[in-house]
């Protein structure tokens, strides 16, 4: 496991040298935690080499300020674990964010061997989130990322942040009881990733929450969601819940049963803060977008991906979300309909901040979101064709 450089070099290929000691003599009477917060910023390797520079160094480069928050990368070149000076420094780790790419052993291997090791250290872990890159081996199931992840949640009791969603695989029953049973501090829980299955249960989801009474920010598929777990919400004794990710995206969402607009209305009295995140793949129909697209939810931050009708679903958001409407997202093969249905948005809702419209619009699509929309900071509105990625203009 390593770090890459941003020229694509093994940050391990080449040791760099300790600086001389007339180099290092200023510096090193620096305080330590001075040293720390110049340490914090530098990539692993750099960490590394000043842990082995002198005494007062190693000491800040292995404190806990250095490591509280920690991204690593796993390359895929390096068959071992990380140098052993970073196994000491576990300890300090409150929030890792791993990234690894899973189609490459190696680097598969490592992540799993950090959160094994992690696992063993983990009562001071507040936060995980793990991101995958690259591509997904066909038929793997990531049973020793899963495994090793159920490791970190048995023994992380005190752990407020688990984010899967960049985790390509099907997540299911046992690691949300899991993270039910040993998590109870839980304040975030996101499972909305992008597996072609959803397995998690809304009975499971159920106890999640009866277990986890702080949790504030929950992601799902729609169909791990029932109007048990928006009515256990909606409790007086909950504390304040702000936002609920649902990705519609399997078979199981499309056959998900309507959760009642009352309960909906409820639970948004209950929490007048809480915000809707909904994100709508083409593997829906159209009806089961109809379903979906609830007046009394709270959206705001709606993702179109449909392969169906997307001119409905927007003056939908129009007529029914301009309220708490904040971000819109549509990927959409270009209309004059869906052009009089985007002005139409940007007339009603003020609030909007974000715009990102991934295909040619018409000038005055432009205009009319530039017109109305005062809190608009970023909007993706192309007027031409132009060579992908699109990049988001951004409003000063």
């Amino acid at each position: 496991m390593q770090e890459v450089s941003s020229c694509g070099h093994s940050c391990w290929e080449q040791q760099t040298p300790p600086p001389s000691h007339s180099m290092v003599e200023p510096v090193a009477k620096l305080p330590e935690e001075v040293l720390a917060l110049i340490f914090r910023d530098l990539p692993l390797r750099d960490r590394a080499v000043a842990a082995r520079v002198c005494k007062v160094w190693a000491a800040a480069a292995t404190s806990s300020a250095v490591w509280h928050n920690t991204s690593i990368s796993c390359d895929c070149e390096l068959e071992d674990l990380l140098p052993p000076y970073l196994s000491a420094c576990l300890d300090h780790v409150h929030n890792l964010r791993l990234e690894y790419e899973p189609s490459k052993k190696p680097s598969r291997r490592a992540a799993t061997e950090l959160l094994i090791a992690l696992a063993d250290r983990a009562p001071g872990l507040r936060g995980l989130r793990l991101e995958c890159r690259g591509e997904k081996p066909l038929f793997d199931a990531g049973s020793d990322i899963l495994s090793a992840v159920h490791a970190v949640c048995g023994t992380a009791h005190q752990l407020h942040h688990l984010d899967l969603r960049r985790l390509p695989y099907t997540l299911d029953d046992s690691l949300v009881l899991q993270a039910a049973r040993d998590c109870p501090e839980l304040r975030s829980l996101f499972l909305d990733n992008h597996a072609l299955v959803d397995n998690v249960q809304p009975s499971s989801v159920l106890k999640l929450l009866e277990a986890c009474p702080h949790l504030r920010a929950l992601g799902l598929h729609l169909a791990s969601l029932s109007r048990a777990a928006l009515e256990l919400l909606a409790a007086p004794h909950r504390a304040p819940f702000a936002l609920l990710a649902l990705r519609c995206a399997c078979p199981e969402d499309a056959r998900a049963p309507l959760l009642p607009d009352e309960a909906w209305a409820t639970l948004s009295c209950r929490h007048p803060g809480l915000e809707v995140e909904l994100e709508l793949e083409p593997a829906l129909p159209d009806e089961a977008v109809t379903r979906i697209l609830q007046p009394a939810v709270p959206v705001a931050v709606l993702r179109l991906n449909l392969s169906g009708d997307t001119v409905g679903p927007v003056l939908f958001a129009a007529r029914h979300y301009a309220e708490t409407l904040r971000v819109l997202e549509v990927r959409a093969s270009a209309s004059t309909e869906l052009h009089t249905a985007l002005e139409e948005l940007a007339a009603r809702c003020a609030g909007l901040r974000e715009i990102h419209c991934f295909c040619v619009v018409r000038p005055s699509v432009l205009d009319a979101f530039r017109a109305h929309c005062p809190r608009l900071r970023s909007y993706t509105l192309k007027l031409k064709r132009e060579p992908h990625p699109w990049r988001p203009t951004l409003v000063r």
